[in-house]
């Protein structure tokens, strides 16, 4: 069986609309991308952004009961591309629209050929869990990508996968704030840590930390949970690396708990900043932290590096 799809371009005030009638038309998926390369930053809870402008995209089965799109028919024929792209522009005029038909697959997993290892340092691969590590003595960490927010594709998870790859974490303690898949969390592991404690806000992402630590065998080494289980579990926790990849914000809120984290001289690593937010961060930290490195990739992302300040 082949599958229709259908792409519509439009604004962000139409997005809702569209939406709504291919969902009416019998979509049996719609689907939300950016249509100019637009970067949205990762929300804050309770937030939604979406780009300025989108494709919409509405997936149908070739053959449909054509009952929604005219009332004088019930009966199943084959999908009329041209009458839902009518029927859609009836309503919102200017969006334009294209379509295609793709052949039967098993869409669930299809995204897997878009992955292959990623090198993170001279010696340190990260490896979809279904590909052959590319060199079987290097450091190979073992990721499912579908599990959770964090494969080592985006710019600052790879700044941070960078620098702890050519950070000394042999029998050290890790904390891993903002753990997203645990990827980093896993990866100190795997390099030398003998202790990490993952934490995020979101459950899922303690599920997939979870699982990932598993896949890789360091399950017994890391303790995963919510910030406030964190606090209360371990209240005089320090320790001799902190990396949190997120967001300027929280970053900015949480630096004098990163102090009470941080044992004297210990390394910190912090992303998911773009070159506007640096100096607002180094100020945010000076009471603490000196921040005297920073790496950038694909132009705009920023990761800012540096130790705890005796005092």
């Amino acid at each position: 069986m082949r599958w229709l799809q259908i792409r519509f371009e439009v604004t962000k005030d139409e997005v809702q609309l569209v939406e709504t009638l291919l969902e009416s038309l019998g979509a049996v998926s719609v689907i939300l991308d950016d249509a100019a390369d637009q970067p949205l930053l990762e929300p804050l809870p309770g937030e939604t952004p979406i780009w300025d402008q989108v494709i919409v995209t509405g997936l149908f089965n070739e053959v449909v009961d054509s009952f929604n799109i005219d009332l004088e028919h019930t009966h199943s024929e084959p999908t009329d591309p041209e009458q839902i792209i009518a029927f859609v522009q009836a309503q919102a005029p200017t969006v334009r629209a294209f379509y295609e038909y793709l052949e039967e697959q098993v869409w669930e997993r299809s995204w897997m050929d878009h992955y292959e290892p990623i090198q993170c340092g001279e010696n340190f691969w990260i490896v979809p869990e279904w590909l052959t590590p590319p060199d079987p003595n290097a450091v190979n960490l073992i990721l499912d990508p579908g599990l959770a927010f964090g494969t080592g594709n985006h710019a600052s998870t790879f700044l941070c996968l960078q620098w702890l790859g050519k950070t000394d974490l042999k029998d050290k303690v890790v904390i891993d704030y903002g753990c997203g898949s645990g990827i980093l969390g896993v990866a100190a592991l795997l390099l030398g840590a003998k202790q990490v404690y993952a934490t995020d806000i979101d459950p899922q992402a303690l599920l997939a930390t979870r699982q990932n630590a598993a896949i890789n065998g360091t399950e017994s080494h890391i303790w995963v949970g919510l910030p406030e289980e964190l606090n209360k579990q371990f209240p005089n926790l320090q320790s001799d690396v902190i990396v949190a990849n997120i967001l300027a914000k929280p970053l900015m809120e949480l630096a004098p708990v990163f102090a009470e984290y941080s044992l004297p001289n210990g390394k910190i690593a912090l992303a998911g900043l773009i070159e506007e937010q640096v100096e607002g961060i180094r100020e945010a930290y000076a009471p603490w932290f000196d921040l005297n490195e920073q790496e950038f990739r694909e132009e705009n992302w920023c990761r800012l590096s540096g130790h705890r300040i005796n005092k």
